[in-house]
C-alpha cells in the first residue's frame, strides 16, 4: 500500500476543485503533487461526468459535484448556467459580474466571470461574504426570512471600510431595497469599489443575486449605474425564466409567484 492509488489521486483531484471552486489542471497539478498530464486525464474524466465544467483552460465546479456538497437541485441549475448569463453582462457593462447565494447567515460567490482589464474588483468562487455589506449580498438579506434578518442584525457586524453600514442604517436600507427592487453599494467591502445588484426570484423566493462591481472611478456614474441596472434586470428575467422553464411546478409550501418578479410583501424588518 505504499504507493497511492489512481482513486486516491482522483480524489485528490476532486477535493482540490471542491475546495479552490475554481482551477487549472496546471495549478490543480501542482498542489496534489501530480504530473499534468495526469491531472488533466482525471480532469477529462470529471468533464464527461459533470463533474466540472471547462472553459478556456479554466475549471470550474459542475453540477454533478454540486450534488455531492448537498446543493439544492435551483443551485446546482445555478452552477451550470450561471457563467454564460455572466458573460452576457460583462459583455455589455464591461465589469466583473458575480452570482451570489445565501448559504445561513452568509453570502456565497457561486459563479464569477471577469473583463480583461488590469483593474477591477472582483470576489473568489466558493468564497464566503457578510450578508450585510456589499450589493448582491444585501439584496439577499433583504429577501432572506426575518428570522434570518434577525440573526445577523442582531450579530457583530464587522466594519470592512468606513463605508461598511451599521444596524441602524441597515433597519434603513433593506427595506428601501425591497421596495426599490435592487441596491448600490459604494467601498463596503473593499475602498473604492461600487457594485450595483438586483435579486433573481424562483416562486417567490430569492434564489440568487446577480451582481456588477468595478472600480469607482469608472463605475461611479448616472449613465453606468443606469445601464448596469438595465443590463442587470434583463439577466436576472433571463435566469428568472430559465429557472421556470427547467423546474416550472412550484414546490410544496410556495405560492407560485412569477419566476423573476418578487412577491407584493411590504413588510419592514
Amino acid at each position: 500500500m505504499g504507493e497511492t492509488s489512481s482513486f486516491e489521486r482522483g480524489l485528490a483531484v476532486l477535493r482540490d476543485l471542491a475546495v479552490t471552486g475554481e482551477t487549472t489542471v496546471a495549478a490543480t497539478a501542482a498542489r496534489v503533487g501530480l504530473p499534468v498530464s495526469t491531472t488533466y486525464r482525471y480532469f477529462r474524466i470529471l468533464r464527461e461526468q459533470g463533474y466540472t465544467e471547462e472553459d478556456d483552460g479554466v475549471y470550474r465546479a459542475g453540477p454533478a459535484l454540486a450534488g455531492l456538497w448537498g446543493t439544492s437541485s435551483v443551485q446546482a441549475h445555478l452552477i451550470e448556467t450561471g457563467t454564460a448569463v455572466l458573460r452576457r453582462v460583462v459583455e455589455r457593462v464591461g465589469e466583473t459580474a458575480v452570482l451570489i447565494i445565501r448559504v445561513g447567515t452568509q453570502a456565497l460567490c457561486l459563479r464569477r466571470v471577469e473583463p480583461d482589464k488590469a483593474l477591477k474588483y472582483t470576489f473568489a468562487i466558493n468564497e464566503l461574504l457578510p450578508l450585510y455589506a456589499g450589493a448582491g449580498q444585501r439584496v439577499l438579506l433583504a429577501w432572506a426570512p426575518a428570522a434570518v434578518v434577525r440573526q445577523v442584525l442582531d450579530g457583530p457586524l464587522t466594519r470592512y471600510t468606513d463605508a461598511t453600514p451599521n444596524r441602524a442604517q441597515l433597519d434603513t436600507v433593506l427595506p428601501t431595497v425591497r421596495r426599490n427592487g435592487w441596491a448600490v453599494s459604494r467601498g463596503e467591502l473593499h475602498p473604492g469599489s461600487l457594485s450595483v445588484a438586483v435579486p433573481v426570484f424562483h416562486h417567490g423566493e430569492a434564489v440568487c443575486s446577480l451582481d456588477v462591481a468595478g472600480p469607482a472611478t469608472r463605475c461611479d456614474t448616472r449613465d453606468w449605474i443606469g445601464s448596469a441596472h438595465e443590463t442587470l434586470l434583463a439577466s436576472a428575467a433571463e435566469l428568472g425564466d430559465s429557472l421556470h422553464t427547467w423546474a416550472p411546478t412550484a414546490p410544496p409550501g410556495h405560492l407560485g409567484h412569477s419566476p423573476t418578479h418578487p412577491p407584493t410583501d411590504d413588510r419592514t424588518r
